[in-house]
């Protein structure tokens, strides 16, 4: 048997896996969990949102110390995407990276696509629009004259970050790199034509690697501390690339929702749809594993329940996820219909987020929730609407049916989204892993070492080795199909 640690940094949480392949089954133990929320800088003019980053890696150092299992072979890393890390010429972190709620990005979106067209943007990168892109993050840094661009040696996403200070390796990961929109699927390489016309400094963008490529050995400082040498590997290090690998499809035609703070939904493809219709519904093109592409949407997914749960109390604690569920199932459903991806519920802010679903309701004409467990109920419903729209524009840009949607990450959970998701698409829904991103990262790194031979046996692999449920639609169809309708004309202003 032999193991290999997956670190996998979320939104919320950020944890130390180790993970084994023995008799063709994969074991994962659950070494050390952190939080990672954003942290609070104020600065002379406001408060911005940043990335702990030090305290990331002084976590990840104090998992790997609790790590004495023997045959420990390599470890890697994924992390959420968009956001990045700059370092000065000594390679020294120059200040804590942006969190990508930060509000810096308000408003840049639209003056660059007014200065250079959303077509020409497009069709350079195939990347969708999104305020919080890297992209945006840049040029709001050009727009203020940024100190930081101008020490800036080397610019580094944030699981190429923890890769350069565990070897010393500087170099930019491709699934995430891919989700910058400063990186061209066509010519395989920085867009660098867009940048020079932003003024984004060109020189501090490194190489591109291959996910599976090897970074070399852990630097000896920190063999010293943890006690063992390790083989370092950028994986699938964008952390829906990596739970897509996670994918237990035995059909080509399927659609995934990997479904967490975020709900990515598409399919796996192998060369960029970039087209006009693609560039109409804003779907998006990021790289996946061995020069696969990941034909999406970004769906702001849980984050909402997140938020919710901040202010829902029972007994005096926050409440617990499985309870938001149960209470969530005993509303009456229909009621309500919101937009996932309305801007105001994207940012942090300072109202609440039922306050700010409550003002939808009210700006979009209809009766108010008075409960947060029918504001749960209208979420979720919400996101199985947006989760259908998504699904089958994908199959009027690709031409091909779907026949299965796999719903992977910590929302195959969620039993009351999954059946809702069933019975809104009207196709089966398989559940599970819900430790997809783990366990993605696990099977690159068990790839490049050539202990698995492909993605068709890892997927394989992953079937034999966790539960996995099936959901079928149940609700009325005719019932759910006037539930769209009003979800359509309320948020899409579609008849």
């Amino acid at each position: 048997m032999t193991s290999h640690i997956a670190i996998d940094l979320g939104a919320e949480s950020g944890r130390v896996n180790l993970v084994s392949l023995k008799d063709e089954k994969l074991e994962i133990k659950e070494i050390l969990r952190f939080p990672t929320r954003g942290t609070l800088i104020p600065l002379d003019s406001r408060v911005s949102l940043r990335w702990n980053s030090l305290r990331f890696f002084e976590e990840i150092i104090n998992g790997l110390k609790n790590i004495k299992e023997e045959n420990v072979k390599s470890l890697a890393i994924d992390t959420w995407g968009v956001d990045f890390a700059l370092l000065d010429k000594h390679g020294e972190l120059i200040s804590c990276p942006y969190h990508y709620r930060d509000k810096r990005t308000e408003g840049i979106m639209e003056k660059i696509v007014e200065k250079l067209g959303k077509k020409y943007i497009y069709e350079k990168t195939g990347i969708q629009f999104i305020p919080i892109n890297t992209l945006y993050q840049l040029y709001s840094m050009v727009l203020e004259k940024s100190s930081l661009l101008t020490i800036a040696d080397k610019f580094l996403m944030m699981p190429d970050l923890f890769n350069y200070w565990f070897t010393g390796e500087k170099k930019c990961e491709f699934t995430d790199a891919t989700t910058t929109q400063l990186y061209n699927p066509r010519s395989q390489d920085w867009c660098y034509e867009l940048m020079e016309k932003l003024n984004i400094p060109i020189e501090i963008f490194p190489e591109v690697i291959e996910p599976g490529t090897s970074l070399g050995k852990i630097r000896k400082e920190i063999i010293e501390e943890i006690g063992y040498p390790l083989e370092i590997i950028a994986t699938t290090s964008h952390d829906t690339a990596s739970a897509v690998v996670a994918v237990p499809a035995t059909t080509r035609n399927f659609a995934y929702i990997s479904s967490g703070t975020w709900s990515l939904v598409g399919i796996e493809i192998n060369h960029p749809l970039i087209n006009n219709k693609s560039l109409r519904y804003n779907f998006t093109n990021e790289g996946g594993y061995n020069k696969t592409f990941r034909f999406l949407k970004n769906v702001t997914g849980l984050w909402l329940i997140q938020e919710l749960r901040r202010e829902w109390y029972v007994n005096g604690r926050n409440i617990d996820y499985p309870e938001i569920v149960e209470k969530a199932s005993k509303e009456k459903g229909f009621r309500f219909f919101i937009d996932p991806d309305y801007k105001e519920f994207i940012y942090s802010s300072h109202k609440t987020m039922s306050q700010r679903i409550i003002e939808y309701c009210e700006k979009t004409g209809q009766k108010k929730p008075t409960t947060l467990s029918e504001i749960a109920r209208t979420i979720f419903e919400s996101l199985a609407f947006k989760y259908k729209w998504i699904i089958e524009k994908i199959e009027e840009i690709n031409g091909e049916k779907i026949e299965v949607i796999h719903i992977i990450g910590g929302g195959s959970k969620n039993v009351l989204l999954n059946q809702l998701t069933a019975d809104i698409s009207r196709k089966k829904v398989i559940a599970g892993p819900s430790e997809a991103t783990t366990i993605g990262n696990a099977i690159v790194q068990m790839l490049t070492l050539g202990e698995i031979k492909d993605i068709k046996e890892a997927r394989k692999i992953i079937r034999k080795s966790f539960k996995l449920k099936e959901y079928e639609p149940q609700m009325d169809e005719g019932l759910v199909e006037e539930a769209y309708r009003k979800w359509l004309q309320i948020v899409l202003k579609e008849t």
